[in-house]
């Protein structure tokens, strides 16, 4: 079944009230987050109260966000986030294979269970060039995120409006999730209060074909939830495209048209994404 992953809400592991307040809000899934929000001498009752909370936001993906591997408190993350079960962990700067083995071997000495999964952040120029290896080293591996400050700051470069210089770095990733079978996300957008230029950095997220994006505000889930989403006209396309050549098979025929367009196999399965998209919303 598809899973939307629309909108994915950063939410700070030391803050009791922004966890609880994260229960009102409809985003697809969660981070609770135990590393760039959470300062070092919060970090283990922020650790404890995550932990804790993994099993209070109903159906919705909730999963852990531990401190990076090269952090003393990395190995204490990996341990508790095993014990608690999220959907994910989720690891920042991941640069290769090899990592990502250490740390499906670290979760399942953990006694994590199978639905425990690791979403890998892919953040620096190292993890870009070897982005496929990484997305291939686990089935255990799910999801590859983007850490789009990161790899600015890495690059040298500006955040400019189309994310001009980022984009090489994106298309990588992209290519990799999509040859290896995993979803991926979008980076966040760092000006809460420009809710236009979020939205249309979410619009070219789409285009690009990010399954959807991660955000550090509540104010960003409802646009990034309608961007992400099908539109009823993409829909009923969809509903056509299908039911017509479905007709077309039936009753033999080689060529299928849909208001004078041509459509193949591809067209159909893309149609049936969609819906199937649609109806994981809905659900």
């Amino acid at each position: 079944m598809t899973t939307p992953r629309r909108s994915v809400l950063y939410m700070p592991g030391a803050n009791e009230r922004a966890l609880e307040k994260a229960k009102t809000i409809p985003a697809d899934a969660l981070i609770l987050d135990l590393e760039d929000a959470v300062s070092p001498d919060a970090k283990e009752a922020a650790r404890d109260r995550v932990c804790a909370a993994v099993g209070d936001y109903g159906s919705r993906e909730v999963t852990i966000r531990v401190n990076g591997l090269d952090t003393p408190w990395h190995d204490a993350d990996l341990r508790a986030a095993a014990s608690a079960g999220p959907a994910a962990v989720v690891v920042p700067k991941v640069n290769s294979a090899a990592e990502v083995h250490n740390i499906e071997r670290a979760l399942e000495l953990g006694g994590a269970p199978d639905h425990t999964k690791i979403w890998a952040m892919v953040e620096t120029p190292v993890a870009m060039l070897h982005a496929e290896e990484i997305a291939a080293a686990s089935e255990r591996l799910t999801v590859l995120v983007m850490g789009t400050n990161d790899l600015a700051k890495e690059l040298h470069a500006e955040h400019v409006p189309g994310r001009g210089p980022l984009l090489g770095g994106l298309s990588l990733c992209l290519l990799a999730a999509r040859a290896t079978g995993k979803v991926i996300l979008d980076g966040v957008y760092n000006d809460v209060k420009d809710l236009e230029g979020f939205e249309a950095e979410c619009e070219q997220g789409r285009q690009y074909g990010f399954d959807g994006k991660t955000l550090i505000h509540p104010a960003q889930v409802e646009p990034c939830n309608r961007v992400f989403a099908p539109s009823e006209k993409e829909i009923d396309w969809s509903r056509r495209i299908i039911e017509a050549f479905e007709e077309a098979q039936a009753s033999g025929k080689g060529v299928v048209t849909v208001d004078g367009r041509m459509i193949e196999n591809l067209h159909v399965d893309t149609a049936r994404r969609v819906l199937a998209l649609a109806e994981a919303i809905a659900t």
